[in-house]
């Protein structure tokens, strides 16, 4: 059987159809809803309006929120690092770095200061986990910001691997203010929108809310149980 084929599709959904005693389906019509909450929230608000609904959110997932422009970013970075009391550092190899003046205004810096960065490279293959496994900070973009449940939207590609944002012990995400939205539904659209339009999309896209956290052990919420256990969102005017 050749790889990626599916034979007798046909003629065993079929036959599940007739066993549950219904006329076999071919297509499938999207429903018609009375209300529509998933567009209609916060649908009118304005990007500024959506940073306050960001920023009042961060306080309620435990991840501090910092505000800034493209030319005080580096600083801002350098910040939080000392809160963090960073010494090695991984990202991604982005484009955006020299884009918002963090090429040569800090990560060319800091390799100067003798500061441990690993920029994320495919050729490096498990090298790059080994880095984020013993990196004090993981420092991404934001893709797609979703402000009212304060998460940030990852699209990894082997440029961007999803470990600098899962193993190191805190995490960074940058956040152009160009990239917040209303919530889940329009992130989830715009993917939609790359699928119909035959755009090839990551084949891992990562939802984070905030440090890692978890309240399975007698609903007390412990943050930081399976990932970082600190997060900063630093959103940066890029308009």
């Amino acid at each position: 059987m050749a790889e990626g084929q599916i034979h007798n599709r046909d003629s065993f959904l079929s036959t599940v159809a007739a066993k549950l005693g219904r006329e076999r389906r071919t297509s499938v019509a999207k429903p018609q809803w009375t209300t529509t909450p998933q567009y209609d929230v916060l649908k009118d608000a304005t990007q500024d309006e959506l940073v306050e609904v960001l920023k009042k959110h961060c306080e309620v997932i435990h991840t501090q929120f910092i505000e800034t422009n493209t030319k005080e970013l580096p600083q801002k970075i350098r910040e939080v690092f000392k809160q963090y009391e960073v010494g090695s550092i991984v990202t991604w190899k982005d484009e955006r770095h020299k884009e918002f003046g963090l090429e040569e205004g800090l990560l060319d810096k800091l390799s100067e200061e003798k500061m441990d960065v690993h920029i994320w490279d495919p050729v490096l293959k498990e090298k790059n986990i080994e880095a984020a496994e013993k990196a004090d900070v993981g420092i991404t973009f934001s893709d797609i910001t979703l402000a009212e449940s304060g998460t940030v939207v990852l699209f990894s590609s082997e440029n961007k691997g999803r470990s600098v944002s899962l193993l190191p012990k805190t995490y960074i995400a940058i956040v152009p203010k160009s990239t917040l939205v209303p919530r889940m539904t329009q992130a989830t659209a715009y993917i939609n929108k790359q699928v119909q339009a035959g755009k090839s999309i990551s084949s891992c896209i990562d939802f984070i809310t905030g440090p890692s956290n978890s309240a399975d052990i007698e609903l007390n919420l412990i943050v930081g149980v399976h990932g970082p256990i600190k997060a900063t969102y630093i959103l940066v005017e890029d308009k």
